[in-house]
């Protein structure tokens, strides 16, 4: 992280720039000389944060990552429960993505591009889920079981309703919550039968 409030300027333009052409074109398409274009800067201002396209890339994912946490956060943070977190970080992860679509080209890409921060994504992601997921428990706001199994399953459903519901589509993603939020609360058991009278 540079030292200076403009050194702190600068990094933020390259990487807001590298997200815009990563996510238009793509890694291997992408050029230095177009970051440096979007971003304002001169193409050996560059150089001073980063070696290559590939390292610049690398730090995306991670900038990405930790731009997701700390949209999502205080949301989760507000809620009065654990099942009510749950649902307003989907919530807001669904309005970080239909704000930063390109998440989805680049993180899928640096599976390829960089294995070592792709799996960094996901595993730091999960292991959040996983500590909220156990302290509830602990405090009696959820049944008990498997955090690590629960975190992952959460996790996936968040990335593929990000898809679908956020880069594929405009539904309102109230009504996206609020069938998900019964989905962690009651899962697919079906109602119980009432009794009827003899």
């Amino acid at each position: 992280m540079p030292k200076t409030e403009r050194g702190r300027r600068t990094l933020r333009a390259l990487l807001n720039a590298a997200a815009e052409e990563f996510g238009e074109k793509g890694f291997h398409d992408a050029a230095i000389s177009q970051i440096t274009a979007r971003a304002g800067v001169a193409t050996g201002s560059f150089y001073v944060y980063f070696d290559s396209k590939e390292a610049i890339f690398q730090a995306l994912v991670r900038d990405l990552s930790g731009q997701v946490k700390d949209f999502v956060g205080p949301s989760i943070a507000a809620a009065p429960n654990q099942l009510a977190a749950e649902t307003a970080g989907q919530l807001a992860y669904l309005n970080f993505v239909r704000q930063h679509k390109e998440i989805y080209r680049i993180i899928d890409e640096s599976e390829f591009v960089d294995p070592a921060a792709y799996r960094e994504h996901y595993t730091n992601s999960a292991a959040r889920i996983a500590a909220r997921l156990e302290a509830a428990a602990q405090r009696g706001e959820i049944s008990p079981g498997n955090s690590e199994v629960r975190a992952w399953a959460i996790m996936g459903m968040n990335v593929f309703l990000g898809l679908r519901f956020g880069v594929w589509g405009d539904e309102p993603p109230e009504s996206v919550v609020q069938e998900t939020g019964r989905l962690l609360a009651h899962g697919l058991t079906p109602p119980a039968a009432t009794d009827t009278p003899a």
